[in-house]
């Protein structure tokens, strides 16, 4: 996945720099005059994985054009606690005023990156991928999905335009797996891949049958997907997913499944500690 662009994220950050500094920073404001200059630099006070770095100039360069912005991590590096990921040079009211924003956007972007690659180095002798779901804060999908791939995770459907998912509520509409399925390959032919999620073993043949690309066996214990795994015998791609953690993870990673979907990966972001102070 690419970085994305600045006009990707310019209405974003627009938005939070609108909601933060809204007619303007009166404490930075009274205390510095528009002549004073100087030199920021952010820290990291966590260990993990760096992500996000762009941002800061994205942010800064929204508010001042020459603020100069030096970056001492790539993105998907490791840090460590105290560690100096940017500097940062220009007005001294424009740095003060962006601070919060700045660090707002990096400690979710790392944090979700750092997440990512702890889960990922659990499954990492093996041949499963770490997938993301749709559960991203609403506005931030675009840079939560980045994050999850800077930490080495595998993006799923960016949303509902780009790829076939059938659920439950899908299902039932339809009257049936087989039904649903045959509906959309009516409508868009082999265009879109076509996954289904499943809860019981009788699912499990039903989706085989209709022909799903993927299956998706939600909320079920290890010996229930051994027997799923059975029934689609190689016919389709396997996902696991349903309230996924590290000790479901470890339980599941001797299983010979495909992927595996985390929505806390984005939705139960622990944020990452980040310092900006002035030089």
């Amino acid at each position: 996945m690419e970085i994305p662009s600045y006009d990707e994220l310019s209405p974003l950050i627009e938005m939070a720099l609108k909601e933060d500094i809204g007619s303007g920073d009166i404490t930075s404001n009274a205390i510095f005059d528009e002549y004073h200059f100087t030199r920021a630099r952010i820290y990291s006070k966590s260990e993990g994985v760096f992500c996000g770095g762009f941002l800061i100039e994205y942010i800064y360069h929204t508010m001042d054009p020459s603020v100069s912005v030096t970056l001492y991590r790539n993105e998907g590096a490791p840090v460590k606690e105290d560690d100096v990921v940017a500097d940062i040079e220009g007005n001294v009211r424009t740095l003060l005023s962006g601070e919060r924003t700045v660090l707002n956007f990096l400690q979710r972007t790392c944090g979700i990156a750092t997440r990512t690659a702890r889960m990922v180095s659990i499954v990492r002798d093996t041949n499963i991928k770490i997938l993301d779901t749709r559960k991203t804060l609403p506005g931030f999908r675009l840079l939560d999905k980045y994050a999850v791939w800077c930490g080495g995770g595998t993006n799923h459907r960016m949303g509902l335009f780009d790829m076939v998912l059938i659920k439950d509520n899908h299902i039932k509409a339809a009257g049936g797996i087989l039904q649903a399925v045959e509906m959309v390959k009516k409508a868009y032919d082999n265009k879109y891949v076509i996954e289904v999620e499943v809860e019981s073993l009788n699912q499990v043949q039903e989706a085989v049958e209709a022909g799903a690309d993927i299956i998706m066996l939600d909320n079920m214990s290890k010996d229930r997907i051994a027997l799923a795994l059975s029934i689609i015998n190689g016919k389709a791609k396997v996902e696991v997913s349903g309230n996924m953690d590290e000790h479901k993870l470890k339980e599941f990673s001797d299983l010979p499944i495909d992927y595996v979907s985390m929505g806390a990966l984005t939705h139960s972001v622990k944020a990452f500690d980040l310092s900006m102070r002035l030089l």
